[in-house]
């Protein structure tokens, strides 16, 4: 079976938009989480509830690896299915099969900074982009930072760029999930008036699961944008396991 290449990618520190800085461990758990995410979506197009999915090292450390446990029986043409749909996505570094005949490599890429980033964070520091309660529309001051946050990162254009929404605890956690996607929208939209390209740019919505550390889940800080920049690095054949015995 021939596997088409991915782009691989490494995340670097994540960026926030608080007082607080959230740092690149945290980041990595993020990316890792949303792999999977994707990667449990791509595994249900092909069957159903067939596989648990895992992006941890051995030592539990988060990866860009997908471990894969089949749920049940398997026949050999699903797994391969599997394997190459989630190999597909954008940032897997290899799929593999706990009961196949390929393990994840001990050696993760290194999560990277780029310089941008520390730019982003040294504007970020002191100043927060936030909303008005309830609303995605920006608070006082909030076009102006935008403006220099999309300058920070225009020398990265070529990187993915993630931007992730956040709210407080006010109102039930399905609209604030819904909320906090459209924050993230609101400043996509922004960045690519100002210039960074709309290919570049990813958005998520976490509502109020990801409070600012050592604040309040009710604190209105929390209506806030996170970013993390997200490197893209030279191409290279996928890895997924070929059937072996079992």
């Amino acid at each position: 079976m021939r596997i088409r290449p991915t782009i691989a990618i490494a995340a670097g520190a994540l960026l926030t938009a608080s007082l607080a800085f959230v740092g690149a461990g945290n980041s990595a758990q993020s990316i890792a989480n949303a792999l999977s995410r994707q990667a449990g979506e791509m595994a249900n197009s092909v069957a159903a509830d067939a596989v648990t999915i895992r992006f941890a090292s051995q030592e539990g450390w988060a990866s860009r690896h997908a471990m894969l446990s089949p749920v049940g029986d398997l026949d050999e043409g699903t797994r391969a299915d599997i394997a190459t749909a989630i190999a597909t996505i954008p940032g897997v570094g290899g799929v593999h099969w706990t009961d196949g005949t390929m393990l994840a490599e001990a050696g993760e890429i290194p999560f990277a900074s780029m310089q941008c980033q520390d730019d982003v964070q040294a504007i970020l520091e002191a100043r927060t982009i936030r909303f008005e309660e309830s609303s995605s529309a920006l608070a006082a001051g909030g076009t102006e930072l935008l403006d220099e946050v999309a300058a920070a990162l225009r020398p990265c254009v070529g990187a993915i760029i993630a931007v992730n929404g956040h709210t407080d605890n006010s109102g039930d956690e399905p609209a604030n999930i819904v909320l906090s996607q459209r924050r993230a929208a609101t400043i996509e939209r922004g960045l690519v008036a100002r210039g960074i390209p709309e290919e570049n740019l990813r958005t998520q919505g976490f509502g109020s699961a990801q409070p600012v550390e050592g604040l309040d889940s009710a604190d209105p800080a929390n209506r806030r944008i996170e970013f993390s920049v997200v490197a893209k690095v030279p191409l290279r054949p996928t890895p997924v396991d070929t059937p072996g015995a079992r």
